[in-house]
């Protein structure tokens, strides 16, 4: 942590087990940001398992401003063959909206940087939304926008029918 984060009160900490009701609020929030509620199943149980289980799929930090959780991080590694390395995805960041404007975000994604380099990735990738103000927001430390490549997603509603074909 630097010296401005000790400064400003605000401290960045990795979740543990007992935070999953917390982690579940953050989720709940961001999908109320986006206005995607309708698409949260996310339970604890679910997270439980999924981060705290006997493997771990995902890893989150939160960001506190005097002792008060104001944001989140969910991360994960993945791969690429092109580079060799493993890289780090930045599933979520997000700040409640009662803290924005304070660099609490600007710390959580720097915090990423700081740990994609020293964990040796070869990349770091998220992704944003077309309409999120953030888009600026990374591109000014550095982050663009992939041409040529469109992110596809299957649901798990669809592996059966998939198998089938």
């Amino acid at each position: 942590m630097s010296e401005t984060e000790k400064k400003s009160g605000l401290n960045i900490r990795i979740a543990g087990e007992k935070d999953i009701p917390l982690i579940l609020e953050f989720v709940k929030g961001i999908a109320e940001f986006e206005n995607l509620t309708h698409l949260v199943t996310a339970t604890e149980e679910t997270l439980k398992e999924s981060m705290f289980g006997k493997k771990s799929y995902a890893e989150v930090f939160f960001a506190e401003l005097d002792g008060v959780p104001a944001g989140f991080t969910v991360f994960f590694h993945n791969f690429s063959t092109f580079v060799g390395k493993q890289g780090l995805y930045i599933e979520d960041i997000f700040v409640k909206p009662e803290f924005r404007g304070r660099g609490i975000g600007k710390a959580m994604f720097l915090h990423c940087v700081k740990l994609a380099k020293e964990r040796n990735c070869g990349r770091m990738e998220w992704a944003v939304l077309d309409w999120n103000p953030a888009r600026e927001f990374y591109e000014y430390f550095g982050g663009s926008p992939v041409d040529g490549w469109h992110i596809y997603r299957m649901g798990a509603d669809k592996f059966q029918s998939a198998l089938e074909k």
